[in-house]
């Protein structure tokens, strides 16, 4: 311990010694809180650490979904909240990611030479909080035994900031305008913080700034360049495998507690991880111990509450209580997480839980595939789509909508892009919307992993997206929003040459889901080519998104085809149950 340092009283003996110092090969010092259980100290016997660094203040400490560092300190742990580089306290510059693999390393290192502590880490903490845990893990840092990233991912491209080759715009712009804001403040830049306040007092509206690469706030002077970077590079390259754990999953050789949120922005990117790691850690040890707890939850809060929907009292799992489980098992060998299903799933619309050994094989799993059909006017929920598990058999005439950047289809939750099932029956009275339903179902279907939609359309533009929602109908007529996919023309479609008038084939998948319809309920499958802000919008011509005004926008005319040559369809990951 510091000699001289200022204790405060956290009550039911819990201290907190605040300020800690540590200094990085590099000179940069980074500052923490320590909160130390009932009678620890260095005449006492050390105890093992629970370790978490964020950018955002450390005493706010992901208290937004955790429990506070206190609550974990009184259950006999030493809880290190540290601010990461260039953030709160710390010293250095922040550039998100950049720096966390080495600083989470050398910090572990410090860690295991206070004499509080008894050399066992564990590292917990969701979003930001997550990926500094992947990262740091990737370093192997003697002594860190386990981690628990939620709602984050190994790959930023794929898994943070793109899908599909499409921006994930309300998010990734919500975002950085949130973290420069700080910038701003820390560099005492008071006419930039002053443009950051206007901004974040209507967020909803910096959606709508023509481009939004030349967003005022981002440019102001003297800011840091991370956000624009983020929006010039829109290709998987070496700017994000450099920041992330993409390419050395191999490295990562701890046990790994995901957890995830079906309607959280990082959503597949966290599944995904998981995944790979199950696949490709660096041990059979690590591979064997990866588990995911996915729940009905939004990136902030979790509960039983996401947009319209009450998913029920099964929902209020205690997250606590399951990490507690998970650092007592690694760090105090307790062994009470030895039963634990790998893959714990809320399911949706049946509201409960189910425990699953592996996710579902996308190849190998038994899919109900639901083909396309229409007489010619899927437009709208008011229109003719069908979807059926009849294969088209015959020359039915092809679907047809118009795409316009100037009217794009909006969101799920709509124009500021909520997270959450809302009902969808609004935006299916649109004919920019293809709608295809089944007839109520005789019999329960679980879905359960990756759905994807094999469709075939052609565009009279040369650039394009197209957009697959699924959408569970109740027999009231509420249309539920399950999960979407989407995909960019110049991503999916880069190499086998895409053209404007060309029928192509469009293979993408939906985030993923667990979801039940019952008996009574229809499946729905909307296609669009938008659902702005939560994605960006494709301007249709050559101008990147990040650049294009609505000088650069480009309407385009989309053609769907279902027949028996080319059989539309969706593919969910399902089996039947008992009603």
């Amino acid at each position: 311990m510091m000699s001289g340092t200022q204790w405060v009283d956290c009550g039911n003996g819990v201290r907190l010694e605040r300020g800690v110092r540590c200094r990085m090969s590099d000179g940069v010092e980074l500052v923490s809180d320590h909160y130390y259980p009932p009678q620890s100290g260095p005449t006492e016997s050390p105890l093992p650490a629970l370790f978490m660094r964020q950018p955002y203040g450390r005493d706010i400490a992901s208290t937004v979904v955790y429990a506070h560092p206190v609550w974990f300190a009184r259950r006999g742990y030493n809880v290190v909240i540290q601010d990461v580089r260039g953030r709160g306290d710390s010293e250095g510059e922040f550039y998100p990611f950049r720096n966390e693999a080495r600083d989470g390393a050398e910090s572990i290192a410090w860690l295991r030479t206070r004499p509080e502590c008894n050399g066992r880490i564990g590292m917990y903490g969701f979003s930001y909080q997550g990926l500094t845990q992947l990262l740091a893990a990737a370093e192997r840092p003697e002594g860190l035994l386990c981690i628990a990233p939620g709602m984050c991912a190994c790959d930023l491209y794929h898994g943070w900031f793109y899908h599909n080759g499409v921006l994930r715009f309300a998010s990734t712009l919500g975002w950085g305008l949130q973290m420069l804001k700080v910038d701003a403040r820390r560099l005492r830049l008071r006419e930039a913080s002053d443009q950051f306040e206007q901004a974040w007092s209507n967020l909803a509206s910096q959606t709508g700034v023509l481009p939004f690469r030349d967003h005022p706030a981002l440019l102001g002077a003297g800011l840091p360049q991370y956000v624009l970077d983020w929006f010039d590079h829109d290709r998987s390259d070496q700017y994000w495998t450099a920041m992330d754990v993409s390419q050395r999953l191999g490295s990562i050789q701890v046990p790994a507690l995901h957890v995830s949120g079906w309607y959280d922005t990082f959503l597949s990117g966290s599944v995904q991880g998981f995944l790979d790691l199950c696949n490709y850690a660096g041990s059979d040890f690590a591979r064997r111990h990866q588990y995911l707890v996915a729940g009905p939850w939004q990136h902030i809060p979790w509960g039983d509450r996401a947009g319209s929907m009450d998913f029920g009292p099964e929902s209020l799992v205690d997250a606590d209580s399951i990490l507690l489980r998970w650092f007592n098992h690694w760090l105090k060998d307790s062994d009470e997480f030895a039963t634990e299903p790998r893959i714990r799933h809320f399911v949706l619309g049946e509201n409960q839980w189910r425990h699953a050994d592996a996710w579902p094989d996308p190849l190998a799993h038994q899919h109900e595939i639901l083909y396309l059909h229409s007489g010619g006017k899927a437009n709208s929920r008011q229109g003719n789509g069908t979807l059926s598990i009849e294969r088209q058999e015959t020359d039915e005439p092809c679907d047809v909508f118009v795409y316009d950047p100037e009217v794009p289809v909006l969101a799920p939750g709509g124009v500021a892009a909520p997270s959450g099932s809302f009902d969808q029956a609004t935006l299916e009275l649109g004919n920019n919307v293809l709608v295809y339903t089944t007839k109520p179902l005789t019999q329960s279907l679980l879905v359960f992993g990756h759905p994807y939609v094999i469709l075939y359309c052609s565009t009279s533009s040369a650039h394009t997206d197209f957009t697959a929602k699924l959408v569970r109908v109740r027999p009231n007529g509420t249309a539920e929003f399950i999960c979407i996919g989407i995909a960019r023309s110049s991503w999916l479609l880069r190499e086998s040459g895409f053209a404007a008038e060309k029928v192509n084939l469009w293979h993408f998948g939906l985030e993923p889901t667990s979801c039940r319809f019952d008996v009574g309920d229809c499946v729905r499958l909307e296609i669009a080519s938008s659902a702005f802000p939560l994605y960006d919008r494709n301007p249709g011509t050559g101008v990147p998104s990040c650049q294009a005004t609505s000088w650069d926008w480009k309407r385009s005319t989309q053609i769907v085809y279902h027949d028996a040559s080319r059989p539309a369809a969706l593919y969910l990951p399902s089996s039947k149950v008992e009603a």
